[in-house]
């Protein structure tokens, strides 16, 4: 009863839970908080010195005893205590405006396919102890598709491929359900960890992750670009030990993230081969779609439409696909019941990784 009474004074919200980005719709708003999924630790106090944004600017940049890190690994929750108090301070600046003292909001929250039965309980009970009365769990190719207005509660084939900052998942979904799904922790943090490796090994240069993610962002690609590109690499000589600067170019790059990649199409054409006949007819007809931050990348719908001989298309503001699709059924919950984890059974292919 009480908590039905908070209810009145809270607002709904979507949150997709990335291991790189955290994103927070509110029902009838829209999308309100995009932060980095990185709270900073200070060890000797066990007290959350910042989160989100402002925790991110500490990576790499902090005194020994505070550690930024971020609470989910490959999609999941690592650090349970860390993961709830980040969920409570976002839930929190959503109604930081309102005059709700003790926000009990309905929470969907995006999580990856093929998550353990541990893993989803952790999410779960993290969001409740964080605050929401009532947690619904959507996996994230489903919220991305959603999202995207693919038409997933119709009797035809949608193939979506979200690639994240931890975890990549590819799925077939049609009648509200995934027909075939994959997951495979090839993702942006990996294709990070190819470029410092690339930078250790070619150039005895140590990179930070953040260093790394910026090369990427300027001049990483999955396909031969019109015109080249080419950045500067700094970090520190693992001879001398002193600071170092290297240009690199694009196609150095793309060498480096080259068997990531050919990981991630390989699992794509897994799917396609695992799909019935029929809704394979209808992704040629209505191509694949790829969602999520590391589609950015520079080519990878060509690379992929090359190796599936379908046709690829990077979706319209792709980094935001989860949680728009989490906003949808947060609008219209009881009709959208159904594509909520725990409403269907589906096929798995065999994991890669």
């Amino acid at each position: 009863m009480i908590n039905k009474l908070l209810g009145i004074f809270s607002k709904d919200i979507g949150i997709d839970l990335g291991t790189a980005n955290t994103l927070v719709y509110v029902r009838g708003k829209g999308i309100v908080i995009n932060e980095p999924s990185v709270v900073a630790v200070n060890q000797k106090t066990g007290q959350i010195v910042e989160i989100g944004t402002e925790a991110k600017k500490m990576v790499g940049r902090t005194p020994a005893y505070i550690i930024a890190s971020r609470p989910l690994v490959e999609g999941v929750i690592s650090d349970f205590e860390v993961t709830e108090e980040m969920l409570r301070y976002f839930i929190q600046k959503v109604h930081k405006e309102t005059f709700s003292f003790f926000p009990r909001p309905r929470v969907v929250i995006g999580i990856p396919s093929e998550v353990t039965e541990v893993e989803r309980r952790a999410v779960e009970d993290a969001a409740r102890n964080a605050g929401a009365r009532e947690v619904y769990l959507i996996e994230e190719p489903m919220a991305a598709a959603i999202g995207v207005r693919m038409p997933v509660q119709e009797a035809v084939g949608s193939m979506v491929v979200d690639i994240g900052g931890g975890t990549s998942d590819i799925a077939v979904i049609s009648l509200g359900g995934i027909v075939v799904s994959k997951n495979l922790r090839i993702a942006g943090d990996k294709l990070n960890d190819d470029i410092i490796r690339f930078a250790r090994d070619e150039y005895k240069l140590l990179l930070g992750e953040r260093t790394a993610e910026d090369i990427k962002i300027a001049i990483g690609s999955a396909f031969e670009l019109e015109e080249p590109l080419e950045a500067v690499m700094r970090g520190r000589d693992l001879v001398t030990g002193l600071p170092k600067e290297v240009v690199v170019d694009d196609s150095e790059i793309r060498r480096a993230m080259q068997h990531s990649n050919k990981i991630l199409v390989q699992a794509i054409k897994s799917v396609i081969e695992s799909t019935p006949p029929e809704l394979v007819a209808d992704i040629m007809h209505r191509g694949i779609i790829l969602v999520g931050g590391g589609s950015l990348l520079r080519g990878l719908d060509k690379l992929v439409a090359q190796e599936t001989k379908m046709p690829t298309r990077t979706a319209e503001d792709p980094l935001t696909a989860v949680v728009r699709g989490t906003g949808v059924v947060l609008e219209d919950i009881d009709a959208l019941r159904a594509v909520l984890i725990g409403s269907s059974f589906y096929q798995k292919t065999p994991s890669t990784s």
